[in-house]
């Protein structure tokens, strides 16, 4: 399914692309799906890219007529103060500007990590999550590939506790809301351990609304069908606003 997308681009600290649904209607309100860029990419990888993770995204978003922003969140952040704090203003604007519903986040790889990361940080301004090959430990995360490492340095500083605050494995009592986790398990970039780990806690915690999708052949990458049973899952269990 194609989405047909009227898009606009706006911003507050940060530039983000804003899509409106072919159905909008300024009176009604309507759910808003925020998707996070990966690693050395920004806002156009989810608006533009064919890949499973980004297209899969925009074709859900359009099936259920939602409000769709890529915003770059402070380039390669990985979900620092910095970006935090954007993220956090822009979800107040957009609920200023239009009837929002709910609230669900999606990322690949560094936007996956962002996902969980915000999500564990403010449950109370997310209302279902899904992780594509993300990170959930970054006090032990160690990845030279593309200036990662040095990435999450210039973001999170160089206080440990930092690190600690975003890893949302350490607090898995902050995910009340259905979350979707897809992972490859020969993942050499962002290994799927940590993650996993979490969405067990979450379970244990009494969290029945989970979904794990571990491609046991699979590498840094989720399929176009998994990422739209993610999100279909997430969308289906979140509480009705």
């Amino acid at each position: 399914m194609e989405n047909n997308f009227k898009a606009q681009f706006d911003g507050t600290t940060q530039k983000y692309t804003l899509c409106l649904p072919a159905e909008f209607n300024a009176n009604k309100a309507h759910d808003l799906l925020i998707a996070f860029h990966g690693h050395a990419s920004d806002r156009r990888q989810y608006i533009k890219d064919n890949r499973g993770e980004c297209k899969g995204a925009r074709d859900v978003a359009a099936k259920h007529s939602m409000i769709y922003v890529s915003p770059d969140y402070r380039g390669n952040s990985w979900m620092g103060p910095a970006a935090e704090a954007d993220m956090v203003q822009l979800i107040g604007e957009l609920k200023t500007k239009y009837k929002i519903a709910r609230v669900f986040l999606v990322g690949g790889s560094m936007g996956g990590t962002s996902a969980l990361i915000f999500t564990a940080l403010h449950p109370n301004l997310v209302d279902g999550v899904s992780s594509q090959n993300g990170i959930a430990d970054l006090t032990t995360y160690r990845q030279s590939f593309a200036g990662i490492d040095a990435a999450i340095q210039a973001s999170y500083g160089k206080d440990t506790a930092e690190y600690r605050k975003r890893s949302p494995v350490f607090f898995p009592e902050k995910f009340t809301m259905p979350v979707a986790i897809t992972v490859g398990e020969k993942d050499n970039i962002v290994p799927p351990a940590s993650t996993l780990r979490l969405a067990e806690a979450i379970q244990k915690k009494g969290n029945k609304n989970v979904l794990v999708i571990a491609r046991k052949n699979g590498g840094h990458a989720t399929n176009y069908d998994d990422t739209v049973k993610a999100l279909e899952f997430v969308i289906e269990r979140a509480k009705k606003k």
